[in-house]
Parts: C-alpha cells; structure tokens; sequence
C-alpha cells in the first residue's frame, strides 16, 4: 500500500504553461534570442532550467546560468502566478488526506516559488511537506528532490512511496531512488515518453491515479 505519495507540480497538479513560456521567452530575448513561437517553449516545462537551456539552445554553463537569472527575473513577480490549477486538484487531495496518504511536493522548481505558487491556490495545508530546489542550483535534479524527502521524513521502506508526475524525468528520478513511479498522460509528456521512460503506472485522469494509489 502506497503511503508517501510524492507529486510533481508543474503539469501534474497545475497548469504553469502560460508563465514558463513567457519567462523562457523572455530569458531568451535577454540573451540576444528571438523566439516568437511560445508553443515551441513548452518542453520548458518540467525539467530544471540550466539543463533545457543548454540542451535546446545550446548555452555553456555559464550562459545558461545567465539565462536562468533573466527567466526569474520575470517568474518571480509576474511569470509565478501565469498559472491555473488543474480540474479536480483539490478534490483529489482531500482525498489522499481522508484516507491517511501522505502527500509531499517533489519538485525541480525552486522551493521559496512553489511554497507561495500552493498557498496562493490554497493547497499548502495538504502537503506534510515541500522538497525543491535552491535558487542556487542545489538539488534540482529530481532524485536528489525525491532523496531528500525521503531524508527528512525519515522514511524506511521506500515501497510504501509512489511518485507521481508528467515528465521522464520525475520517472528517471524514481527508478534512480528506488521507488515506484505513475506518469500523468495529461501533463506535457510527449507521446510515448512515459512509456519509454518505465512508469509502473500510467494514469489519464486524478481518478485513474486515485485508484492506482489506493489498490497498487
């Protein structure tokens, strides 16, 4: 039985793609980029920064570190709240919570955005806890997320953990941890790559996901 169930939040929980697009695009216009096409910005959404923008725009470290600066430059006070939470969220939280499951936010985005992006949608109380990044780039990479986690609530039987998610990433980051892992189809995984990643679980829907959860 799943009791520690730990949850991405960019494309699982809510919807960022109005705000990450727009800061990318504005990082970029700030590095001397012109990408007028924000849907192109979308595989923005879910893995750490540093790593998209040298992967798809080829930037060294130092120029991706650059570009990450300008993107919180606008996330930070305008880009954070470019967001909407997804259908049925809270619904599928309060019942996590009546039934005695125990859900953690495990998140690449930094920690000080996804505390004040949860209370200002009115869903901190459900969390026992946050595990994110630091602006400084320590633990942004989801293993190193879901491992500290599991370090401060000192859990010791990690089958008792599902993570969920909508990327390849939050997949890779579980299997590397050791624990099981459930895709969400509609978040912004392109076709096939939860499959291909080795998700334990795929679900369409928060009903889907309930009932993966409550009967493994």
């Amino acid at each position: 039985m799943y009791k520690y169930i730990f949850l991405d939040l960019d494309g699982t929980l809510t919807d960022p793609k109005e705000g990450i697009t727009k800061c990318v695009q504005y990082a970029l216009e700030k590095m001397g980029i012109t990408e007028n096409d924000t849907s192109s910005l979308m595989r923005f959404i879910g893995p750490p920064l540093m790593v998209s923008f040298a992967q798809y725009y080829g930037m060294n470290e130092r120029d991706a570190r650059q570009a990450v600066t300008f993107y919180r430059e606008r996330f930070s006070t305008i880009g954070l709240f470019e967001n909407r939470v997804f259908p049925d969220t809270e619904k599928f939280l309060q019942k996590l919570v009546d039934h005695a499951r125990i859900p953690v936010l495990a998140t690449s985005k930094p920690t000080v955005y996804a505390d004040r992006i949860i209370k200002k949608y009115g869903l901190r109380s459900y969390f026992k806890m946050i595990s994110g990044a630091e602006l400084d780039g320590t633990r942004d990479a989801k293993s190193e997320v879901i491992d500290y986690a599991i370090e401060k609530l000192n859990i010791e039987d990690r089958s008792r953990i599902l993570m969920v998610g909508d990327r390849h990433h939050d997949i890779d980051g579980a299997k590397k941890c050791g624990i099981r892992s459930c895709g969400v189809s509609f978040g912004y995984a392109e076709p096939g790559e939860l499959e291909k990643a080795g998700a334990d679980y795929i679900a369409d829907s928060f009903d889907e996901l309930y009932s993966i959860i409550m009967n493994g």
